[in-house]
């Protein structure tokens, strides 16, 4: 897609798929645990490169970078990419240490919305249209919250591969960067 003029939009689910669409390399594996933000990669994709598509399981939270990791641990020449939830990432952060200790190349997307956001689709089709504040604190992650750069320096990824981005021009520069070197990436999408 033509992303001209927009690189200081706000990163939004479909314009975070469109620049991971445009800037795939070929053969790569996406690894796919957003859910929720993930949708418009998977529809857009179709421009993609050709690559290959490890989806979300169901029932399974905290699959995304323990896949992650072992698609590229079993395919180390092929560049991996884990599209994945700040929930359920949460379960499973310790992949990162794996994927800094062997110098993986994974570029993880952290799809930051500070939010369990299927837990509050969920609500909503049991009929909750307004949860209570229980409720609502239960689903948000934001209260304290996570740093998740800082995480993911401590797990060891380099401080210079680990950006929370904000821009859709920041995304498009960080892939370009994180596809043309080796080794893992962290890039945690504000959504």
């Amino acid at each position: 897609p033509d992303l001209a003029g927009a690189r200081d939009a706000a990163l939004t689910p479909a314009n975070l798929g469109s620049a991971l669409a445009r800037a795939l390399p070929a053969d790569a594996i996406v690894v796919d645990e957003g859910a929720t933000s993930s949708l418009a990669f998977g529809l857009q994709s179709q421009g993609a490169a050709p690559h290959s598509m490890l989806s979300l399981t169901g029932r399974a939270i905290g699959q995304g970078l323990p896949c992650a990791v072992g698609a590229a641990l079993a395919c180390p020449d092929r560049q991996v990419v884990a599209v994945q939830a700040d929930g359920s990432a949460a379960y499973t952060l310790q992949a990162l240490w794996t994927a800094a200790r062997e110098g993986l190349d994974v570029v993880v997307l952290l799809c930051s919305n500070r939010a369990y956001r299927i837990l509050q689709i969920e609500l909503g089709r049991s009929g909750i249209a307004e949860p209570g504040p229980k409720a609502r604190a239960l689903t948000t992650l934001d209260a304290p919250p996570l740093d998740w750069c800082a995480l993911a320096r401590g797990f060891g990824l380099p401080g210079e591969r680990a950006h929370r981005i904000e821009t859709l021009g920041a995304l498009v520069d960080a892939l370009d960067v994180a596809f043309a070197e080796s080794g893992p990436h962290f890039l945690e999408c504000a959504l």
